[in-house]
């Protein structure tokens, strides 16, 4: 990238605020982090129309069956496959519902693999080789918002018919203009110029946060604030899904636990026939046919009766 072009780039800005940074105190240079920092949600509320917009999308696309896909480059890319990797223990969603590529492959997690985010032809294969479909949505990740890795896989998975969304820190850059539901994040200068681990990417996975939860409260997956379709898959999350049952409905531990056990630690399950009193069997049936969102599932009981 040219200096002339990066130079132009919100996210390389030289940040006024911080110039002295260096000659602060410790208690100095944190909190002047921390006043940057606090920026950052001010600026993700800006963009709330544009994130609902990819929420929706997403949504649709994982009620009939699709996937979500995160692909970007370096902190861009890791970050997306924390938000892909959280989703089945907290959603109980497959593990291929939402994935998370990173430029350089899973090497790349842990240390930079110098030059993969300068080929969009890696980001077209790395797409490819996941079989993308028309199925699927996309979603690219980039603080600069001009990561050719990036924008390759945008590309191609505009030609599979793909609804792309982009998630960059900068405005009008070529990914904005490539997506079909672009989010541009305006954070300012880092406070270490360049640094876009810092501002740019709290301001990503807050936003990566909202697509995937979003997406999920549509899909049915949270009652009230509970996520009620979390997967009781170690003791900590056990424990989570009795105490989950118990502020659903009012019953105590005993309860929680003796139900939770006759449904295989099926929480949604769980929690609509201690409130309705119905058999597991007829309950399982018209969460099903309810598409598993308890509340309509309680409002046709309540009808029925």
């Amino acid at each position: 990238m040219e200096i002339d072009s990066l130079s132009k780039l919100v996210t390389e800005g030289r940040n006024s605020e911080t110039l002295d940074i260096d000659q602060l105190d410790t208690v100095g240079i944190v909190n002047r982090i921390n006043r940057e920092d606090r920026k950052v949600a001010e600026a993700v509320a800006a963009a709330s129309e544009d994130i609902a917009r990819a929420v929706d999308v997403i949504a649709d696309r994982l009620s009939k069956g699709g996937r979500l896909v995160y692909i970007g480059a370096g902190t861009s890319g890791r970050l997306g496959i924390v938000d892909a990797s959280e989703c089945p223990p907290t959603f109980g969603v497959d593990s291929q519902t939402v994935q998370g590529i990173i430029a350089g492959g899973d090497a790349a997690i842990f240390k930079s693999v110098e030059g993969a985010e300068d080929s969009s032809e890696l980001g077209k294969n790395d797409l490819t080789e996941r079989k993308l479909t028309s199925n699927d949505v996309v979603c690219a990740i980039a603080a600069s918002g001009r990561t050719p890795y990036t924008i390759g896989a945008m590309k191609y998975a505009k030609e599979t018919g793909a609804p792309v969304i982009c998630v960059t820190m900068n405005p009008d850059s070529e990914m904005t203009k490539i997506a079909d539901y672009p989010i541009s994040v305006v954070v300012g200068p880092e406070a270490i110029m360049g640094s876009t681990r810092m501002k740019a990417g709290t301001a990503q996975k807050m936003v990566l946060n909202m697509l995937t939860t979003g997406a999920m409260i549509k899909l049915g997956k949270v009652y009230s604030n509970l996520m009620v379709d979390v997967r009781a898959s170690n003791e900590k999350l056990i424990a989570r899904a009795k105490r989950i049952v118990m502020l659903a409905t009012g019953c105590d531990e005993a309860n929680a636990a003796a139900m939770l056990s006759k449904t295989e630690y099926d929480v949604k399950l769980t929690i609509l026939v201690i409130m309705t009193g119905i058999e597991i069997a007829e309950a399982k049936e018209i969460l099903s046919n309810h598409g598993g969102y308890i509340q309509k599932a309680i409002d046709f009981i309540k009808d029925k009766d």
